[in-house]
């Protein structure tokens, strides 16, 4: 499938702002599900970015805007190719035991416990004990089952949460979006011994209505030995394929910002965020092959 995405950022200020220093995670990733064939990212006021991977493998651009402005636009836009979920590798049913024993795990150390978002404090622990009661399966049977008692128990409100709340805050809560039900299904597989990290990215939805509002996305992938990454989004109880597009992955939230930044001058008077997922043709040079 091929998806043509727009993600425009919009800071309007009280009054003149100044020396505006900003980062953005807005580039799709390439990797064995999607390949990324053109980026393009447009500012106003005009800046010249300059970019680099960081820790997690993520491509940040940066930026700076030194003189006054009353306003900052930030827009990204990308042509991704993913593909299909029958075309990619079946993933293998491997036990517990074997993933304790696998030479990998010293390796994902990060992604085995607390965080930020995900502080691995006992509730968490019941939880999860709770959503596997009927007994351990394989690795991924176990995220899988854990994703499905979150879309299950716990309720999508817009408006409940805030950008700052934790696993354990949505825990007690009951309800959240997607970044929450992400950081709820982090902890409850990490307190299970399972390594997971936060996925960033978008979802093409098809059934999108006239004038529905689109929006970034956010979902998990947990490490299957003999196989590596695995996604799953909580938020609509399956797993990731093709109509996802992979930003930013990290530890959780605090780790893939799309945008972040500071400046000074007056406070931001608003932000709107205008995000569109559209399928496209192929670009000719991938016809051609």
């Amino acid at each position: 499938m091929h998806l043509r995405v727009t993600h425009r950022t919009t800071f309007t200020y009280e009054g003149q702002a100044h020396d505006s220093f900003n980062e953005v995670r807005l580039r799709p990733i390439d990797d064995e599900t999607q390949r990324c064939h053109s980026f393009k990212l447009g500012l106003a006021p005009a800046a010249s970015t300059r970019d680099y991977v960081d820790f997690y493998g993520n491509t940040v651009h940066y930026f700076e805007v030194p003189g006054e402005h009353r306003k900052l636009v930030i827009e990204a836009v990308s042509h991704v190719e993913t593909t299909p979920l029958s075309a990619r590798p079946a993933i293998p049913r491997v036990a517990i035991a074997d993933l304790e024993r696998s030479a990998e795990r010293e390796m994902l150390a990060e992604f085995y416990g607390s965080s930020h978002y995900v502080p691995l404090e006992v509730d968490l622990w019941r939880e999860a004990q709770d959503a596997l009661a009927e007994g351990r399966s394989d690795v991924w049977g176990d995220v899988r089952r854990l994703g499905e008692h979150i879309y299950r128990r716990f309720a999508y409100r817009p408006k409940s949460t805030g950008v700052n709340t934790r696993a354990t805050d949505v825990l007690k809560l009951r309800m959240g979006v997607c970044q929450d039900f992400a950081h709820v299904h982090l902890g409850l597989c990490r307190s299970m011994g399972i390594p997971a990290r936060y996925v960033s990215g978008y979802f093409f939805n098809t059934t999108r209505r006239p004038r529905e509002i689109e929006a970034s996305h956010a979902w998990i992938e947990a490490y299957v030995p003999g196989h590596g990454w695995a996604a799953y989004d909580p938020t609509h109880e399956r797993v990731a394929d093709e109509r996802y597009v992979k930003i930013a992955v990290g530890r959780d939230y605090a780790d893939i910002r799309p945008v972040n930044g500071t400046y000074r001058g007056p406070p931001t008077r608003s932000l709107k965020v205008v995000v569109s997922v559209r399928e496209t043709p192929a670009p000719l040079a991938v016809v051609a092959t």
